[in-house]
């Protein structure tokens, strides 16, 4: 069962699912670059058919790009332990589920957003986004008051 927040609660958090975010970005961007190389590396060696490789600049590699998806992972649990869930990694999307109107919705903030502005229903996703009025933030509730 997810965690519920109060727009207050999600906002406290939002420096640290920020830094958790963006730890998470660097380290897919570094991932995705030891892949590449990796790849390139190997099609080398095709290439090559067959002559002497050397294996530690290839398992240097490895290293680097299992190094840099362990920390995505860690990251994103970070992200999750505070009951936040990560929507999309490549913009920065993340939701923090919240109670309204006797269902559950979310409350939606894209890094480079100051502030959580946005809500929409589990099903509607970011397309759906609404602004956090009065009335939501009037009646929109948590788990605890916290």
């Amino acid at each position: 069962m997810s965690r519920h927040f109060r727009l207050e609660q999600a906002e406290r958090l939002l420096p640290e699912v920020e830094r958790a975010l963006r730890d998470a970005i660097v380290q897919k961007t570094e991932y995705e670059a030891a892949d590449g190389e990796l790849q390139r590396s190997m099609e080398k060696i095709r290439m090559a058919g067959g002559s002497r490789v050397s294996p530690g600049p290839i398992l240097a590699l490895r290293a680097r790009k299992d190094g840099a998806s362990t920390a995505v992972a860690a990251a994103v649990e970070r992200v999750n332990e505070l009951g936040a869930q990560i929507k999309d990694l490549e913009i920065g999307l993340i939701d923090f589920p919240a109670l309204y109107q006797g269902r559950e919705v979310l409350l939606c903030w894209k890094l480079g957003e100051d502030r959580i502005a946005f809500w929409h229903g589990v099903d509607e996703g970011f397309r759906g986004r609404k602004p956090i009025d009065d009335e939501f933030r009037e009646n929109h509730r948590g788990d605890s008051p916290n």
